[in-house]
């Protein structure tokens, strides 16, 4: 079968417009380096489920911030949602899902981990987690968490500002 410039266009024209809608349809992913210690690990020489929930929090720290109030000041984050919460609003843990795809083995290199913006709901969000092995970039752990700010005067949820979800949209998957 022979092909005509005008047929190739035309396939090379569809499979740039799926690639370009698949892209769009990636989120933007923050990606941080958590490092894995010695002991993390348990007898299985694997880092224990526990503390792979300890490098999820450090990642969310590392691309959020630090929750307002809490420790002093540093490196400012990619995005400023946590850091910049107004005094007596908490950033609270919701739930926790976490998908354990192959063990991620003790390295004395840090993780990559990959965090981006699932659903942004009135007064809640979620965050979605990637963690790779740094060697060979293979997939270790899908997780996500469900975040609520909360007042901690009154204990009720906090509705998200127009600036939070401005913030948070970049990462957003859609």
């Amino acid at each position: 079968m022979t092909s005509t410039a005008e047929e190739n266009t035309t396939a090379q024209g569809s499979a740039g417009q799926e690639a370009a809608a698949q892209e769009a349809s990636v989120p933007r992913r923050i990606t941080v380096s958590v490092p894995m210690r010695w002991g993390d690990m348990d007898a299985y020489g694997h880092i224990n489920n526990v503390q792979i929930v300890r490098m999820l929090e450090e990642a969310r720290i590392a691309a959020f911030g630090p929750p307002g109030g809490t420790g002093l000041p540093g490196i400012e984050p990619p995005v400023a949602v946590f850091s910049d919460v107004e005094e007596g609003v908490m950033t609270l843990v919701v739930e926790h899902k976490v998908r354990y795809v192959r063990t991620l083995d003790y390295r004395n290199i840090p993780a990559v981990v990959e965090i981006w913006v699932g659903a942004v709901k009135g007064a809640s969000f979620d965050l979605h987690y990637l963690i790779k092995d740094p060697v060979t970039g293979e997939d270790c752990v899908k997780a996500s968490t469900h975040l609520a700010f909360v007042d901690e005067a009154t204990g009720r949820v906090r509705r998200l500002t127009p600036e939070q979800k401005e913030r948070l949209e970049p990462y957003r998957a859609h």
